[in-house]
């Protein structure tokens, strides 16, 4: 049994963000019944532990179908533009005025209003005006955005699931649901909060790798080792900087003091040039079990077989066998878990209508007429 055990959900097929929140909930316990579009050639990859409908939305009875199914669901989640699901129909005016209960996620980039809300956009735009992608980068570089890791999956997919947790958690007091407006550029912008606060209080500058955390500091950054692997090395508070040095063989006596950032430049090329004379696995070696902050660089195809990896089970095998994430966080007692594999495009449409009350007559009309 899941944190999310009984709660239902009915997810419109989308890219990116929208599969990525409704693989959270399906993780963690809820029904998530993707509605895919009739004829997809192919479904998402982040569809693992849901089942999927194919409906023809532009048929009148196939959107009467998705209403249906939204009077018994607990939330409906949609990926696309403002307006686009009122004019399906399928607005949250009439599936909350059927279904008061009904949390209905909007998940975009730009979010429900503004004058961007129509654009079309991607990850690099949105976390582009929320300020975040400004901050990323090397001095003297242009910005680079991380993927779309922070826009789509941390801003758009993840706080989109957290809202809808707290809407459920709100429900259960007033008995009632709400609609959620997420939007990738205010999740962006609200994950950069201390990077905001930082620079109202005068401590973090606007120019790129110029901060502590941003690549300056000898002592915050990654180096590259005799083999050509990285180290990451994070040694902030003095205790675990004196560690750092101990690893590297260095005298502190010969060094200047850790936070003097006119020294920055030099000690950065002194920490290079140790760090290259070993592999990046010796030097793992040496700070291992330490704690001078430094752990290597792990390529995707490295992660499973890193011992802490491996004890705690950080990657699980799809029924392909290839390795993927598991769920996180880890709860004591309903954790997330993947029930069910990735379903093929309108796998389970007669199974899921009949689980909500569509007679086997009615699925046979649906389908002869094409709604299905």
């Amino acid at each position: 049994m899941g944190a999310l055990s009984g709660i239902k959900v009915i997810e419109m097929a989308g890219l990116a963000p929208a599969p990525y929140c409704g693989m959270i909930l399906a993780d963690f316990g809820a029904d998530v019944v993707r509605v895919d579009r009739l004829g997809a050639g192919s479904i998402d990859t982040l569809a693992r532990g849901k089942r999927s409908i194919a409906v023809n939305l532009k048929d009148p009875k196939g959107v009467q179908t998705v209403l249906r199914l939204a009077d018994q669901a607990d939330v409906l989640l949609e990926p696309f533009r403002p307006g686009v699901m009122e004019r399906l129909g399928l607005g949250p005016d009439v599936a909350c005025g059927r279904n008061p209960r009904l949390v209905y996620a909007r998940l975009t980039g730009y979010g429900q209003t503004g004058p961007y809300a129509p654009m079309a956009g991607h990850d690099i735009n949105y976390i582009a005006i929320s300020g975040a992608l400004s901050v990323l980068g090397r001095q003297g570089e242009k910005p680079t955005p991380p993927i779309n890791l922070l826009g789509d999956f941390a801003g758009g997919g993840m706080l989109c699931a957290l809202g809808i947790a707290l809407a459920l958690v709100e429900r259960a007091q007033s008995g009632k649901g709400q609609v959620i407006d997420a939007a990738m550029v205010d999740g962006a912008a609200y994950l950069a909060s201390f990077i905001f606060k930082f620079r109202n209080n005068g401590m973090w500058k606007d120019e790129r790798g110029t901060n502590m955390l941003d690549t300056a500091a000898p002592f915050y950054d990654t180096y590259e080792a005799k083999d050509g692997g990285f180290l990451s090395v994070g040694a902030i508070e003095p205790q675990f900087y004196s560690a750092l040095l101990r690893g590297l063989g260095l005298d502190p006596a010969t060094l200047p003091h850790q936070m003097d950032q006119s020294r920055w430049p030099v000690m950065k090329e002194q920490f290079a040039a140790v760090f290259a004379s070993r592999t990046r696995d010796e030097w793992s070696a040496i700070f291992d079990g330490t704690d001078a902050c430094v752990a290597p660089v792990l390529g995707m195809g490295e992660v499973e077989r890193h011992p802490h990896n491996s004890e705690r089970n950080l990657m699980i095998a799809d029924p392909t066998g290839k390795l993927e994430p598991a769920p996180a966080p880890r709860l004591s007692r309903t954790p997330g878990s993947v029930r069910r594999p990735i379903p093929t495009v309108g796998q389970h449409t007669d199974e899921v209508l009949a689980e909500y009350g569509v007679t086997p007559a009615e699925i046979a009309a649906l389908r002869e007429s094409g709604a299905l």
